[in-house]
């Protein structure tokens, strides 16, 4: 038919008259076209698809021998990039890996890879840059404000604590009135 959208190379397009191994290979090529998956959410979207799931289970487990599901080498980029670009601390990028469907095992052998000494300067980072937005307040607000935001990324209390108050003294803040709470580290 003229006004058909459906490829005939697209299995996915044909409806139910098509091989579900073929409508699995497909939606799973298609995922992984734009970035890399986890076993799990590709899982997922098969079940959301409708596929069988002795086919997709096949599907994931040949896909997982030829290299293109590989869900330590999903969990080390995730971890690479999200601590790269957000300023993730391990916790928080535990916690996304959880969300993603990473076996805890493989995500504690990747996480066990962040050096602390990268995880401390990541938080410098990000507090520096936050330094400006908060220079108007008073001492007790921004370390409330610079601790709180170190929090939400996933970094323990006594790094965040030991993090602000170094930062502030560098930028000039007298950091003798501030709470006892952050001499902890």
């Amino acid at each position: 038919m003229p006004g058909d959208s459906a490829r005939p190379d697209d299995p996915v397009s044909q409806g139910p008259e098509a091989d579900p191994e073929s409508v699995a290979r497909a939606i799973l090529l298609d995922q992984l076209t734009g970035r890399a998956r986890s076993r799990s959410e590709l899982a997922d979207k098969l079940r959301a698809k409708g596929v069988p799931d002795d086919v997709a289970g096949r599907l994931l487990h040949r896909f997982e021998e030829v290299g293109l599901v590989d869900d330590e080498a999903f969990a080390r980029a995730w971890v690479e990039s999200r601590q790269a670009g957000k300023g993730l601390a391990r916790r928080a990028l535990a916690q996304e890996l959880r969300r993603k469907g990473v076996d805890d095992e493989v995500a504690r052998d990747v996480l066990d890879e962040v050096d602390p000494d990268d995880e401390v300067e990541a938080a410098r980072t990000l507090v520096r840059r936050k330094l400006r937005s908060v220079a108007r307040f008073d001492h007790q607000v921004q370390v409330r404000r610079l601790s709180g935001m170190l929090a939400r990324k996933g970094y323990p209390a006594g790094v965040a604590f030991r993090v602000v108050r170094e930062e502030l003294e560098a930028a000039g803040a007298e950091v003798d009135d501030l709470p006892d709470s952050l001499d902890e580290g």
